[in-house]
């Protein structure tokens, strides 16, 4: 057992989000593990670009009003204590509503050759809109 020594709080690259985004990773692979968890932390209106885990993704909503979206349109709205799965392959994105933070767990399990994250457009304003309409 050890404790792992924590990197400074990282604000989410402008080509993966829209809008402020800050990310404290919780845990990196290492040796046997491919565990990657990370706590999220996003501003009213902010979100990632549509992206896909090759290995699926959790997400667990800690605080905050959120939206996670498929290609297909569904919409699910994320509350504190609501845990969300993305299956492998499944374009989606995440974030706060315009109106409200949100605080999110991010857990996946990385390749062997990096995290597994395929990373495609932002996502419109009118995207965003649309899913808050749902």
């Amino acid at each position: 057992m050890e404790l792992e020594t924590v990197p400074p709080t990282a604000k989410g690259p402008a080509e993966r989000f829209t809008g402020d985004v800050y990310v404290d990773l919780v845990h990196g692979p290492r040796e046997r593990s491919r565990l990657l968890a990370s706590l999220v932390r996003f501003t009213p209106g902010a979100r990632t670009n549509w992206h896909a885990h090759a290995l699926g993704q959790t997400l667990h909503c800690t605080a905050g009003r959120g939206l996670v979206v498929t290609r297909d349109g569904t919409v699910i709205a994320l509350r504190p204590g609501d845990t969300v799965w993305t299956p492998p392959g499944e374009e989606h994105w995440h974030g706060a509503t315009d109106d409200n933070l949100m605080c999110h767990y991010a857990l996946l399990e990385g390749t062997g050759d990096g995290d597994g994250t395929t990373w495609l457009e932002p996502v419109t304003d009118e995207q965003y809109r649309q899913a808050q309409a749902g």
